[in-house]
């Protein structure tokens, strides 16, 4: 019986969408249509289409597929051999043609290693591999795809010739129980080289330069089965004194393309095994977090070995990741030294470039002091007015342990201090709790190293969360509102929470429920996102609380549309290597502009004496900012670069007592007879640059090469950062930034500021002008 064939149509749908109405998830589906008993009226164009039915005005997209009675999949052929031997630098061209197919199938090349060298070219088919070296060895296929069956692939081998890794042994007699080569006894010397391809590795031996052939007394074999290979063996049976001399093991690869291996081995009076020893003074060692260590195993004996470093005390990896490390010297280098590195290291002979002989050892004992870690890091504690408070840091580990005292501050007030006894936690108690008793209460925990901090935020009963608004639409904007439930204990079980939210200054209320899955927790936080809010109206929210038996006392608050700031300033670093340049800005009221610039780039044939010849890593490629101070460009003319504004928002929402600090820090270079000035301002909002006052300030020729400044600064609204440059009296005078930071905390061991006074000055007098008044959400019920 004949049977019509089948064919199976494919099509794939993949649809997303951020926008929050449609609260669409990442989808990707497959549809087939199968045709069976194919007929001649069945040869046509079939069309797919997949559609959403224009939600989200998404537009439908459409496929189409030809089926013909010539419609077949893909075969192709390499023209190439399989495998392909090379030397390195050479060019390697791999060649893929297509021999069927309809309709007419694309072609791909891939690679075992995930994807295809950098310097790879495709054309056609045709994969070319220019200077081709030991890395790009592996399997390459050809892909052939048309969407009729499954696609067809053909692989081939690229085998880069390689020769590396020589070493050597040296094993005394084995028939005597003695690690020392004796005159009248056997010897043997191994040698081994890792060899692309090994089936082309050969290997000849020297005796103090001169050809050495196998013999009775000197036997040679070219591999060992019992050891790996790529390995030759000289044996000298009956050790005699004329036998003693320099050997040479060279090893090379047929046709002589690549560099042979010579691994010279002395046997003499003064070969003699390994010793190894720890220096006195040098165990245990003792060293602090963070520091550099060198811990060290003197090893003896002629030559040398390769000595083996490797946990001693547990199965752990060493500071590279792995489980043994090398050195040749017998010194381990450990930078950076963490907690975790403490214990047992273990040096150990090995046996390549020695005697292979039982493994000499020694245990080197590393102790790494560090500051006390302590639980909870941070913590957020709401409690009313009145309450009771109670906070606890305990100590979970330190070294050394002893001698630990601790801090407790609110903001930068001392409120206790004491020392450990017997306990390793400490307690702080608010007896009853007063509006300036909220805030960051700290509690540092200190030994001889440094301190490890215990962090609680106490607030009240609600929760204005840090820059809730977003926009995802010219017209349209969302806001993440966040509340909790007072005394949730203290009520009947919540079952949802009904929203209104109506716009300011009509009457209609548009409301939904909002469901509460199980009980919930004191302190809990509830988030929902309102969204499809119309920039810039306004909004009221009210929340009301239901459970069975009806429903609770209702609060509202109002939504309010301000344009977002950038998001939490943690931390924020710009190196202008990308345009646009992290959001800076020009000033559209001073005289010039800031350029972004690298020194590849930058045209010095005016002003060759003056500004960086690369950026502040000294790379000629990188960008950085710096002011052209070439004609027009006049004695006394400024340029000004603005930075986004960063949302600031007080640690403690009734007062400003303790605002947060920032580290403000920046690289700058000032080369040229006719320097100007730089400098740097905090302009909160509701400031003027005149107003702010420069936070640092510099003049004059500071010579060629970057510098750095660093400020701490207190911020206690918004605020954008602006560096100012001032045009000296002559074209010699292009002056540049680089890298700028800002970081949250004090900044570490500063600079010198040339106006510190006057900054701290500048700074604390606005405190007053930045009071934020805060709406709260209270959740309660009757």
């Amino acid at each position: 019986m004949h049977h019509s064939p089948a064919v199976c149509l494919c099509c794939g749908a993949h649809i997303c969408t951020r926008l929050s109405v449609c609260r669409s998830e990442l989808q990707g589906e497959t549809k087939i249509l199968k045709l069976k008993n194919l007929r001649p009226k069945d040869y046509a164009n079939y069309s797919c289409i997949a559609s959403v039915r224009n939600v989200c005005a998404i537009a439908d997209r459409r496929v189409v597929f030809r089926l013909t009675n010539k419609t077949a999949p893909a075969s192709i052929k390499l023209l190439v051999e399989d495998p392909i031997v090379v030397n390195p630098g050479q060019t390697v061209s791999l060649v893929c043609i297509t021999t069927a197919g309809e309709p007419a199938p694309s072609l791909a090349w891939t690679s075992g290693s995930g994807s295809l060298p950098e310097k790879s070219l495709m054309k056609e088919g045709v994969l070319t591999l220019p200077a081709i070296a030991s890395e790009d060895t592996g399997v390459y296929s050809c892909i052939a795809s048309n969407n009729v069956g499954n696609p067809a692939k053909k692989s081939t081998t690229i085998i880069v010739r390689a020769l590396k890794k020589g070493r050597f042994w040296i094993t005394p007699d084995p028939y005597h129980n003695d690690d020392n080569i004796q005159i009248g006894r056997e010897v043997k010397i191994s040698c081994q080289v890792e060899a692309t391809p090994p089936e082309e590795l050969q290997f000849s031996w020297l005796k103090n330069g001169r050809a050495l052939r196998s013999s009775e007394r000197m036997v040679i074999t070219q591999t060992d089965p019992d050891i790996s290979p790529g390995t030759t063996n000289l044996d000298i049976i009956d050790l005699k004194f004329t036998d003693f001399g320099t050997y040479t093991c060279v090893a090379a690869l047929r046709g002589g393309a690549i560099p042979e291996i010579s691994i010279d081995v002395n046997i003499s009076s003064t070969t003699v095994p390994p010793n190894l020893t720890v220096p006195r003074g040098k165990s245990p060692m003792a060293v602090r977090e963070g520091e550099t260590v060198e811990l060290e195993c003197l090893v003896s004996g002629k030559p040398k070995p390769i000595i083996l470093w490797s946990r001693a005390d547990k199965e752990a990896p060493m500071p590279d990741g792995s489980m043994q490390m090398e050195s040749y010297d017998g010194v381990l280098r450990i930078v950076n030294v963490s907690r975790e590195m403490s214990g047992s290291y273990r040096c150990q002979t090995s046996q390549y470039n020695g005697f292979n002989v039982k493994p000499r050892e020694a245990v080197i004992e590393l102790i790494v002091r560090y500051p006390p870690a302590v639980e909870p890091v941070w913590q957020e504690v709401r409690q009313g007015l009145g309450r009771q408070v109670s906070m606890n840091c305990r100590v979970l580990r330190a070294h050394p342990s002893r001698v630990l005292r601790y801090e407790w501050r609110l903001g930068s007030r001392l409120l206790h201090a004491g020392t450990f006894d017997s306990r390793d936690d400490t307690d702080y108690i608010v007896r009853s709790l007063v509006r300036e008793g909220y805030g960051e209460y700290t509690c540092d925990v200190i030994n001889e190293v440094g301190p490890g901090r215990c962090t609680f935020l106490l607030t009240e009963f609600y929760y204005d969360t840090y820059s809730p608004l977003w926009q995802n639409r010219p017209r349209v904007y969302g806001y993440k509102l966040q509340w909790t439930q007072m005394n949730p204990s203290a009520v009947d079980r919540i079952m949802a929470y009904r929203l209104g939210i109506r716009q300011t200054g009509q009457q209609r209320w548009w409301e939904q429920d909002i469901p509460v899955e199980g009980n919930i927790q004191k302190g809990e936080l509830i988030t929902h996102n309102l969204t499809e809010l119309i920039r810039p109206e306004a909004y009221v929210v009210r929340l009301t609380p239901i459970t069975r038996f009806g429903e609770g006392d209702s609060s509202t608050r109002v939504v309010t549309y301000s344009a977002p700031i950038n998001p939490d300033l943690r931390e924020f670093h710009c190196s202008f290597e990308e345009d646009p340049v992290c959001m800076f800005t020009q000033d559209k009221n001073d005289d010039f502009d800031w350029t972004r610039h690298s020194a590849a780039t930058r045209d010095t044939k005016y002003t060759p004496n003056t500004g960086p010849s690369g950026d502040r890593s000294g790379s000629k490629q990188g960008f950085f900012m710096y002011i052209e101070t070439s004609r027009p460009r006049k004695d006394g003319d400024t340029a000004r670069l603005l930075s986004p504004t960063f949302n600031v928002a007080p640690k403690n929402p009734y007062s400003i007592t303790s605002p947060p600090v920032y580290c403000f820090s920046f690289y700058y270079h000032m080369y040229g007879k006719h320097i100007g000035s730089l400098n740097a301002f905090v302009k909160q909002k509701g400031q003027s640059t005149s107003d702010a006052g420069p936070v640092w300030s510099l003049s004059g020729n500071q010579g060629d090469r970057w510098r750095q400044a660093k400020i701490s600064i207190h911020p206690t609204a918004s605020f954008q950062v602006i560096f100012e440059g001032i045009r000296g009296p002559g074209i010699e005078g292009d002056i540049a930034i680089d890298d700028v930071t800002l970081e949250e905390g004090e900044c570490p061991d500063p600079p010198s500021n040339p106006i510190r006074g006057a900054a701290a000055c500048g700074v604390s007098s606005i405190w007053p002008l930045s009071v934020t008044l805060f709406f709260t959400v209270i959740i309660g019920q009757r």
